[in-house]
């Protein structure tokens, strides 16, 4: 009789623990569920549209003895609507990528995701404003197999509808 009653006590136990797992897994589930909308719904999508004039850039033969080299881009919302920069991020851990503001305040620094830190920018351009954005090469930062030509990108994704990434390019040639 008292091994019956341990059997059922065992599997009365099993059930219970079982159905409480289930119960706070469900709970979780649409919890997370539903912040997830919530954030969503609090991302809209701009008409605003951001352009640039120069998308590419040769730094010509470099030296790696010379360090780093940069360059800046341009960058216009050239409607009147603000456009959010929500990711800024590099091909490469060679390149970084910095975005200053129309007053010259640097709003960050992003590299290759991965490698320096977060490409999530949450940088807000209003309407008509410029922006710059400065691409940082270090030639020296692959060591010696480095040398011969070096091809990266810069790419900005926005919550624009119409012109949601913009890419810049950079290449130079780099020797000893």
């Amino acid at each position: 009789m008292f091994l019956i009653y341990l059997i059922i006590m065992k599997r009365t136990t099993i059930i219970s623990i079982v159905a409480i797992i289930l119960v706070i897994g469900g709970i979780i589930w649409i919890a997370r569920s539903d912040s997830q909308n919530s954030a969503a719904s609090l991302i809209t999508n701009s008409n605003g549209i951001i352009i640039t004039e120069e998308a590419n850039y040769d730094f010509g033969v470099i030296s790696m003895a010379n360090g780093k080299v940069n360059h800046q881009f341009k960058i216009e919302n050239t409607s009147n609507e603000k456009v959010i920069i929500n990711k800024v991020y590099t091909s490469c851990m060679c390149t970084t990528a910095s975005v200053f503001d129309e007053f010259g305040n640097k709003l960050g620094v992003f590299g290759m995701p991965g490698h320096d830190g977060s490409s999530k920018a949450d940088i807000e351009i209003s309407g008509r404003k410029t922006f710059i954005v400065e691409a940082v090469f270090d030639p020296a930062a692959h060591g010696p197999s480095g040398v011969g030509l070096a091809k990266r990108s810069i790419y900005i994704e926005t919550n624009s509808e119409k012109m949601p990434e913009l890419e810049f390019s950079i290449q130079a040639m780099v020797t000893k």
